[in-house]
């Protein structure tokens, strides 16, 4: 793969590593990163799957900042300018979900639901192939 892809699905799991673990030995994708918390916990990981990459993260304690602590599934949108596609979300009266902001791992991003109630994020991180 010569570049990292700019769309990919998000899958959040009640329990991480089974998820994972289902992924990689049933499904045949190939871990690029895990991370896991104190407790051994995957809160994020990225697979790939031939030229493809999904993301995917365990159960988290629901966080009313962060709408995607009880989401099941959506889809990460990697843009240069995300600002910009920001503004343009907002300005066509998309339904923001989390506002624009830096994390804390270096992306800035924001999130949204489209007409029937489906999470997008679109920021700056993109994985490192």
């Amino acid at each position: 793969m010569a570049d990292a892809p700019d769309i990919y699905p998000v899958l959040n799991y009640k329990d991480g590593k089974a998820g994972l673990d289902f992924l990689k030995s049933v499904l045949g994708f190939t871990a690029i990163a895990e991370h896991a918390n104190e407790a051994g916990e995957i809160y994020h990981a990225e697979l790939r799957f031939g030229d493809g990459v999904i993301m995917v993260s365990g159960n988290r304690t629901p966080d009313p900042a962060n709408p995607w602590s009880t989401a099941t599934f959506g889809t990460y949108v990697y843009v240069e300018d995300v600002d910009a596609q920001y503004e343009r979300a907002k300005a066509a009266g998309a339904e923001i979900i989390m506002d624009i902001r830096d994390m804390d791992y270096g992306a800035r991003e924001y999130s949204l639901k489209d007409a029937e109630g489906n999470f997008w994020s679109f920021g700056t991180y993109k994985p490192s192939l």
